[in-house]
């Protein structure tokens, strides 16, 4: 059953990835006005925060392996967040490339919020199921 759980999981974690791209490079000119702020937030950080939040969640249901060290689990959480922040900040610099996209540090800045309290999330969760299983 973990295997199959594994299986589905790298999977959804594959197209999450190819929409991320998808979303980052679009070219999206017909598209309905929205609200330019959300609670004084700008939407375009609200969309950046939720399209990266899911990614430790993704990174942790696919290739985390149970381990009763929480040294193991501290260098997953950081070496996910590392690698979220390296997807982030490639989407940023390849949208530098394009006519129609701009690099932009605050997109950065919303993606890597995201990145550090799922991490830090899934890095709880993972240390809570270590203690129940000891």
């Amino acid at each position: 059953m973990a295997s199959r759980l594994k299986k589905i999981s790298r999977i959804l974690f594959i197209l999450y990835l190819i929409a991320v791209v998808i979303v980052c490079f679009g070219h999206f000119e017909n598209l309905p006005e929205i609200e330019k702020k959300f609670l004084g937030i700008p939407m375009d950080k609200i969309v950046h925060f939720i399209m990266f939040l899911p990614f430790p969640i993704l990174m942790g249901l696919s290739f985390h392996k149970t381990s009763t060290k929480s040294l193991n689990t501290v260098f997953f959480a950081l070496g996910t967040f590392f690698i979220g922040c390296i997807l982030a900040g490639a989407t940023e610099i390849g949208q530098s490339f394009t006519s129609y996209r701009s690099c932009d540090i605050t997109d950065f800045r919303a993606d890597s919020i995201a990145l550090a309290i799922s991490s830090l999330a899934v890095f709880i969760v993972n240390i809570l199921r270590n203690k129940r299983n000891i």
